[in-house]
């Protein structure tokens, strides 16, 4: 029978999302992947306990996440039936819809049919009452935006959700249905971009909205996928995701178009005495408007490498320069697809 780290609380960093009441764990742990019905399920279980015992108490689901989708939040399910039960208030559960999950005009995007349907299945496969946060996992360029968040208002009164975020919006969609939330009286709370140093687009655009409005962001794909890590540093490992992987955010072109680029932050981050993901996640955590940011593994031991950022999260203003010098150097790269 599990039983948590008795000192699970001693180390990590918990930020107030904007200004709401909620607190978040600095580092979150995101279960895109390595949590399907493909993966290790005793590996898992394993990752789960060792991000709680580090003290990270937020968990970012969808209802796509898999392979198969929908099979990430159903073994999340089981694992807190299982061993997590008595501590599912010390716990931020999140999930989202958006993306395609079942055939045919309602199995994706942000329609009120969509969304409740969704929510619904999710609830289902995690086993829970509510989650925490839910999320419009992408706006909907055919559906009004009025629609979209008064469906995501309804779950918070029908107690299926106790705060709403929204995820790849942008600073404009962002502020349209931040209206209508405003309206609604909705505890619209989070937004989820993609943001790591080869992607910073979120720092003109949507971060002035979000301080604007009060609101706090979680960064995903905080390691870009695993090039801002020492993976790489020597090539592509022949058991790599890069070198596996079909995706079109990570792939060997990728990585040869980066490497220069890595080497030199490296560089930086052994002068911090850090390694390169642990600056890369404490670079990231120097935004105000980040209240967490989302990592993810394959080994629990990933978890305590990646919470070690939290060490040294001060930058000089001289490493910010050197830092912002060596990606402003790095011009070939399309960084929205990062």
């Amino acid at each position: 029978m599990y039983q948590a780290n008795s000192e699970r609380y001693s180390k990590m960093v918990y930020n107030r999302v904007g200004q709401s009441g909620l607190k978040v764990s600095a580092l979150s742990l995101g279960l895109w992947h390595n949590f399907g019905s493909v993966d290790d399920f005793e590996n898992q279980k394993q990752i789960i306990h060792a991000a709680f015992d580090s003290g990270i108490t937020y968990f970012d689901l969808a209802n796509n996440y898999g392979p198969v989708p929908g099979s990430a939040e159903e073994n999340f399910g089981r694992i807190m039936a299982n061993d997590m039960k008595a501590y599912r208030d010390e716990m931020i559960i999140s999930s989202k819809a958006g993306y395609l999950m079942w055939p045919g005009p309602y199995g994706e995007w942000g329609s009120k049919k969509n969304i409740i349907a969704s929510a619904d299945q999710s609830l289902q496969r995690l086993g829970l009452d509510y989650v925490d946060i839910f999320y419009t996992h992408r706006p909907d360029p055919d559906t009004p935006v009025e629609e979209t968040a008064r469906a995501l208002n309804q779950l918070v009164v029908e107690g299926k959700a106790l705060y709403i975020g929204i995820s790849n919006y942008n600073g404009q969609q962002t502020e349209a249905i931040a209206k209508v939330f405003e309206k609604l009286g909705t505890p619209f709370v989070i937004s989820q971009p993609r943001y790591n140093m080869f992607n910073r687009g979120a720092e003109s655009d949507l971060f002035p909205v979000l301080k604007k409005l009060g609101k706090a962001a979680v960064g995903y794909s905080s390691l870009s996928q695993g090039l801002l890590t020492d993976k790489y540093l020597n090539g592509v490992p022949a058991d790599s995701r890069a070198k596996k992987s079909t995706s079109p955010f990570l792939s060997p072109v990728q990585v040869d178009e980066t490497v220069a680029t890595v080497k030199k932050l490296n560089e930086v981050a052994n002068r911090r005495d850090q390694s390169l993901a642990e600056m890369a996640l404490a670079w990231n955590l120097r935004e105000p408007e980040v209240a967490s940011v989302l990592i993810g593994a394959s080994r629990p031991e990933q978890i305590a490498d990646n919470v070690a950022a939290l060490n040294n999260l001060a930058f000089s203003d001289e490493e910010l320069k050197e830092i912002d010098q060596i990606l402003g150097q790095q011009s070939n790269i399309d960084w929205d697809k990062r």
